[in-house]
């Protein structure tokens, strides 16, 4: 008794009396036994502790459909996927020498971006930028047997 009448007034020296914080660390802990009974009803319910994560929004994607007749109209296409966004090239309505060399232009401009070029047809391509996947599901022998182009061998 004689340690706890000097411990209360130590307390009582800085002001803080001894029944008020032992009410204080009660009503503490019960907030703390509410908390951990709602965490253990969640668990009981969801099956696992409930983790709520932001999901990034993403930009619509946007494609572009091209049909060059010129070959000036190739460093448009390279535009586009520097602003990485993939784009079609539609190469049927051009003459074969303009679209081999619009062909090879968009392949340098790939090459440089690190892109991707996929033959679509005879003379249609996928041109995207690096941040897209494209998977074929053909094996690349059944599309080069199936598909000829003449000017491109």
């Amino acid at each position: 008794m004689a340690g706890s009448n000097l411990m209360n007034k130590v307390w009582n020296f800085f002001g803080i009396e001894q029944e008020d914080e032992d009410e204080e660390l009660e009503n503490y802990d019960n907030e703390y036994e509410q908390e951990d009974e709602e965490e253990e009803e969640e668990r009981k319910i969801f099956g696992r502790k409930n983790k709520v994560v932001n999901m990034p929004q993403t930009n619509q994607v946007k494609m572009i459909i091209s049909q060059p007749t010129t070959f000036e109209q190739s460093e448009e296409i390279c535009q586009y996927l520097k602003e990485r966004k993939a784009c079609i090239v539609n190469l049927e309505y051009v003459n074969k020498d303009v679209a081999r060399r619009v062909v090879d232009f968009i392949s340098g401009g790939v090459y440089a971006l690190n892109g991707h070029i996929q033959k679509i047809s005879n003379s249609i391509f996928l041109v995207a930028p690096a941040n897209y996947d494209i998977s074929n599901e053909t094996g690349r022998d059944e599309v080069k047997s199936k598909l000829s182009v003449s000017w491109l061998k």
